[in-house]
């Protein structure tokens, strides 16, 4: 299969300080992957760099299979959302069929006018009068009108509330089932990644943490529940995150089902949002997926 974004010790500098450094990794065809990390890791500039919107400052990126991120042949394939939901509150969502169609080498005004029409969307009316879930959903229709096969999303989820994070979400997965595109989305609200995503890349402090496909992640991890007075002897197991209470304590550790579980312990499954917590409680832990399915990940 062919690599969506594909990226070799990708970097990106802002002045004197690295956005993005050695970021080297391969995400494969027919995923919907869930960007995530802490404000200031690097997601949206590792976004903008897949999308052609900045240029790397140090190794390579590419899209689509091989294609240069930002070349007029990626560009084609590529539909982005920002989370700003880039689009003129002045014009009609009428307005903006018509802008998109115009810019654009590839755009089904016909598919687009057909979904507005399903949700209700009016076409004379101006898009800052909308609320945020349809102006989400607009920005949304004008990006699958594209018909991508890579989907982008910078944090679109930010600003809406329960309800219309579950219609958009729903939107993107129908479209990813029908015309096989993959997606890429960029969020911190985990419950919508865990019902979604198949494919994890966590970013720290501008490198990749962790990436892999979900299901080898979860299956390579476990959650170990103890007396506290004995977790110090584990100290040598691959621990993730340790949790201590007065009298139990949680150790999130690398290990699979068929690993022994230590006398007295009893050992259980980890959530997607469990795992990304406890990377992100600890900062200068590495997971490597399989090696298979992943080519690398910096430590």
């Amino acid at each position: 299969m062919e690599a969506m974004i594909e990226t070799s010790c990708l970097g990106k500098r802002y002045g004197s300080t690295w956005a993005l450094r050695e970021c080297t990794l391969a995400v494969q065809a027919g995923h919907v992957v869930a960007m995530v990390g802490p404000n200031g890791a690097g997601k949206t500039t590792l976004l903008n760099l897949a999308v052609g919107l900045a240029m790397p400052s140090a190794g390579g990126i590419t899209v689509l299979g091989g294609r240069p991120a930002g070349s007029m042949a990626a560009l084609d394939g590529i539909a982005f959302v920002a989370q700003d939901m880039p689009l003129y509150k002045n014009l009609s969502a009428a307005d903006m069929l018509h802008l998109n169609r115009n810019l654009n080498r590839r755009f089904d005004q016909g598919y687009a006018q057909a979904r507005l029409g399903e949700l209700g969307i009016p076409l004379k009316r101006k898009t800052g009068k909308l609320s945020g879930g349809q102006q989400a959903q607009l920005a949304l229709t004008l990006a699958l009108a594209r018909r991508p096969r890579l989907l982008v999303l910078d944090e679109p989820l930010a600003n809406l509330d329960p309800l219309a994070r579950h219609d958009f979400m729903a939107t993107v997965m129908t479209a990813a089932a029908a015309d096989g595109m993959s997606v890429v989305l960029s969020s911190h609200v985990l419950a919508e990644l865990e019902r979604v995503a198949d494919y994890l890349i966590l970013l720290s402090h501008g490198r990749v943490q962790v990436a892999g496909e979900v299901e080898d992640l979860l299956a390579s991890h476990r959650m170990l529940t103890g007396p506290a007075a004995e977790a110090g002897k584990y100290d040598e197991r691959p621990v993730v995150h340790a949790r201590r209470a007065e009298a139990m304590a949680h150790l999130l550790v690398r290990a699979t089902a068929a690993d022994a579980v230590p006398p007295g312990w009893e050992a259980h499954p980890v959530g997607l949002e469990e795992l990304v917590l406890a990377y992100l409680r600890q900062p200068s832990a590495a997971a490597l997926s399989s090696p298979a399915r992943t080519q690398e990940v910096t430590k």
